[in-house]
């Protein structure tokens, strides 16, 4: 059976991308070297942290909620981790007993801390019924500031091991590219073909006729929450990593903003329901292009910041008026 070519509705679900490919064109025109090999894979480098964060909260976003604390738990788990691979003579070692632990074991404490941060208040969001807004914004400043009880300076001199992820290369590519492409892959497969991704859809689109249907609304509500903090926790290990060191006050600082936002331009509807991971993957990259443009047009930081800002409220205004329409 043939199937006629509806290009209004291409033109719909891919405009993101037609965006995206306009900002590019725009910024090589405007400032030649951008095209250039280096500036691209700085570019996706600076732009894998806040990604792979993206790919969490678009979870949370997903599911009618979000999720304010994956910068300041991705700071947390940076310090703690990063205090675990610190030489034991070093003289400024945040933990002096310890030693320098192997890195995959740091790497799998890191993601078990992670995993417990979300598990604890995906359950205060599921079982109490607080807003996630609330329960979250209360996180993240639990987690800023156990990260400055923790250590009231920034943790340095990393293993070699440690580091690789966020600053090794392979061939000349960076590691953290590669980890952030495969965070997409995981992410777009839960999204799209797994049990979780579908029941986190149907939640989102109505959590009361989810429960009808079976599914266990407080449970899925958990998963989603482990997985933002699993994912800030990757996050945070690779933002030391490439940094070489982990900052209690600063580490992930207003990183979440971007990572919502970049969920939010990629077409993640804050109503919930509506998610594309590969919309997400666009916003990203829309919001890199626009960083790393402005910085090399020598714009000022605020400047940009107001462009960012004005981009989410543009688009929230039309993921609104195109729900209204479907209503």
């Amino acid at each position: 059976m043939n199937k006629t070519f509806d290009r209004k509705r291409f033109i719909s679900q891919n405009s993101i991308w037609l965006v995206l490919f306009i900002l590019i064109i725009i910024m090589g025109v405007a400032q030649p070297s951008f095209f250039t090999v280096n500036n691209l894979l700085t570019l996706l480098s600076g732009e894998a942290v806040k990604g792979i964060m993206a790919f969490g909260v678009m979870f949370a976003i997903l599911s009618k909620g979000i999720d304010l604390t994956i910068g300041a738990s991705a700071g947390l788990i940076a310090c703690i981790t990063a205090a675990l691979v610190q030489p034991s003579d070093y003289a400024n070692a945040v933990l002096p007993g310890v030693g320098t632990l192997p890195a995959p074991v740091v790497f799998l404490i890191g993601l078990a801390l992670g995993a417990g941060i979300g598990a604890i208040y995906g359950a205060i969001i599921a079982y109490t019924k607080i807003p996630p807004f609330i329960a979250t914004l209360g996180g993240q400043l639990i987690c800023r500031a156990g990260a400055k009880i923790f250590t009231n300076r920034p943790v340095s001199n990393l293993s070699d091991s440690f580091r690789y992820p966020g600053a090794g290369r392979i061939g000349g590519f960076p590691v953290i590219i590669l980890v952030f492409l495969i965070m997409f892959a995981i992410a777009a497969f839960l999204l799209t073909q797994t049990r979780f991704g579908k029941n986190v859809f149907a939640i989102g689109g109505n959590d009361q006729a989810a429960r009808v249907a079976g599914i266990n609304v407080e449970k899925n509500l958990i998963l989603v929450y482990v997985w933002c903090s699993v994912c800030a926790a990757i996050a945070g290990m690779l933002l030391a990593g490439r940094a070489g060191s982990a900052d209690p006050a600063n580490s992930g600082l207003n990183y979440e903003l971007d990572a919502i936002a970049a969920a939010t331009v990629g077409g993640t509807s804050h109503t919930g329901g509506i998610c594309r991971a590969s919309g997400v993957m666009a916003g990203i990259l829309i919001l890199g292009v626009i960083n790393n443009g402005l910085v090399m047009l020598k714009v000022d930081d605020n400047m940009t910041n107001i462009v960012k800002g004005l981009i989410i409220v543009g688009s929230v205004i039309l993921d609104m008026r195109k729900n209204a329409k479907k209503a």
